[in-house]
């Protein structure tokens, strides 16, 4: 095993959406960047891989409805640079009891983003293949986002402005020191043999999903860094029953807002429905796989390293009960169950902050992937020493400082 050294000017550690985001706009800008990203291009096992994720503008928070504005930019800049159709806009439905949607709907009208509110029977009549609960309100300007095919974009794009992107490169160790910092990455040469290379960086920026927090353990300044949980989630596709639902891509993304106590309400005298569903769920359409469906920060606390991957039998039941109930257009009884990480911070919002010569990006899992492009200038932005812009963002809303108090401020983040 040999030891080989370098000198560049910015390294962005992890190569999931949100690192080579930032890999795209830091050479986009000129920086001299490069990129390192543990495993193989196209791998499952981070939080970034699969054909696809939510995208919306739609937040109770209109701190997030102004980042989600401020990435829809950045999108439609990265596709007509890139020629390649990254974001699919064929709407979003949120439904629930009145009550859980009040905020949404102040926040969207507040915000200038178009929507229309209807009943759920109205909705029903819409797209005939899905249920809703009492109320829905529909975002046109909303759909999925390609996320195999964003990430591996954002790294041809980071290319051809001339970032180095180098996977299988897994970064060891993270030293600051006088200049910067010190990395330990272990790589291997041309003849395929071991390699531990000694890198140096004016700047780093790390990005690494679920093992941020082993990365910055011994980071100093890092000590506010939250406990970050580490759960794997498990959606699934299901089958179409009848092609039509989905000509024409016509089947929007979804989140059903569930809340017992705002259906109780709902319904008056009759009280609860004793068949409402005990969590919500969210979804799109993925052309040639079926109906994504999956619940939201429900899965198993593991090890990043240590996952089987393996669907737990109870939640897998739980999620066909549903789509049963649900989903009249789709049969719940041939799920195809998908595996993925969340890394999630104690209020559900972002970390976005610098210390020193590190910048850190996590706590994205569950409703992070419509943000990436713009998560990408903001990180890049820490990284070059520019005070980070996002029009109508609070972005100290997403630093570490807010840790320090006892309690998480603000609404606890809404699933997508």
């Amino acid at each position: 095993m040999g030891t080989q050294g370098q000198q560049v000017d910015v390294v962005v550690i992890g190569g999931g959406a949100m690192g080579s985001a930032t890999a795209w706009a830091l050479a986009r800008r000129g920086a001299e960047v490069t990129l390192l990203e543990r495993f193989e291009p196209g791998h499952v096992r981070g939080a970034s891989h699969g054909a696809g994720r939510i995208f919306r503008l739609g937040y109770a928070d209109p701190n997030h409805v102004r980042l989600a504005q401020h990435a829809r930019r950045w999108w439609d800049v990265l596709q007509e640079e890139s020629g390649e159709q990254l974001l699919t806009l064929n709407g979003c439905v949120d439904h629930g009891p009145v009550l859980a949607l009040r905020a949404l709907a102040q926040t969207l009208e507040d915000c200038d983003v178009p929507f229309e509110y209807m009943t759920g029977l109205e909705a029903q009549t819409r797209w005939p293949g899905m249920r809703f609960d009492d109320r829905a309100i529909v975002q046109p300007v909303a759909g999925r986002a390609h996320a195999d095919r964003t990430v591996a974009t954002l790294q041809s794009e980071a290319v051809r402005h001339g970032a180095q992107v180098r996977h299988n490169a897994q970064v060891l160790s993270l030293d600051v020191v006088e200049d910067g910092v010190l990395l330990q990455v272990a790589t291997s040469d041309e003849q395929g043999e071991p390699v531990v290379e000694e890198l140096r960086a004016r700047t780093a920026v790390v990005a690494v999903g679920a093992w941020s927090a082993g990365l910055l353990a011994d980071v100093p300044g890092f000590e506010a860094l939250p406990e970050l949980v580490v759960t794997q989630e498990q959606p699934a596709h299901f089958p179409v029953l009848d092609e039509a639902h989905v000509a024409d891509d016509g089947w929007p993304s979804f989140i059903h807002h569930v809340d017992p106590e705002g259906h109780a309400a709902a319904r008056g005298d009759l009280g609860a429905d004793p068949g409402y569903p005990a969590r919500g769920v969210y979804g799109h359409h993925t052309p040639g796989q079926g109906i994504k469906v999956g619940h939201h920060g429900t899965g198993p606390v593991v090890d990043p390293d240590e996952r089987d991957f393996a669907a737990e039998p109870g939640r897998l039941d739980e999620l066909r009960a549903y789509v049963r109930e649900w989903f009249p257009g789709v049969d719940a009884d041939a799920p195809d169950p998908i595996s993925c990480t969340y890394t999630t911070t104690p209020d559900e919002r972002f970390v976005l902050d610098r210390v020193g010569p590190v910048v850190v990006g996590a706590g994205f899992s569950g409703h992070g992937f419509k943000f990436t492009p713009g998560i990408g200038q903001v990180l890049a932005d820490l990284a070059t020493g520019e005070e980070p812009e996002a029009p109508g963002v609070d972005l100290a809303a997403f630093t570490l400082v807010r840790f320090a108090t006892t309690e998480p401020e603000g609404d606890v983040v809404p699933v997508g």
